[in-house]
């Protein structure tokens, strides 16, 4: 006897409360994605933030005490999120003008 694995999951028909379904919900892959998406933008901002504001606070104390290696980490830090943030932007702005180039709707999906 020769077992198949399975290679993908039906989550259509998994119920998501109120008597709704996924496939009630989310009707096409790209509406999934866009959620996902705008979700993920808004978790990256506040992330963004707080490592900002972290990172200066860790600063601000290395600084006063004289601590140049607490100081250092805090500026890699402060970079860090600033290069990921521009990183994140940067792929968000190039779909956008994908989007404006082609006509393609990437991040609004009517289909």
């Amino acid at each position: 006897m020769i077992i198949k694995p399975v290679l993908a999951v039906d989550i259509s028909q998994l119920p998501l409360g109120s008597g709704k379904t996924v496939s009630d919900t989310f009707p096409t892959i790209g509406t999934l994605i866009n959620l996902l998406l705008k979700n993920s933008l808004t978790v990256i901002g506040v992330l963004f933030l707080v490592l900002l504001i972290f990172g200066g606070l860790m600063f601000i104390i290395g600084a006063g005490n004289n601590d140049q290696k607490k100081a250092a980490t805090a500026q890699k830090m402060i970079s860090g999120s600033l290069i990921g943030f521009l990183v994140v932007f940067s792929a968000y702005f190039i779909i956008q003008i994908i989007e404006v180039i082609t006509g393609i709707n990437i991040l609004h999906p009517t289909l």
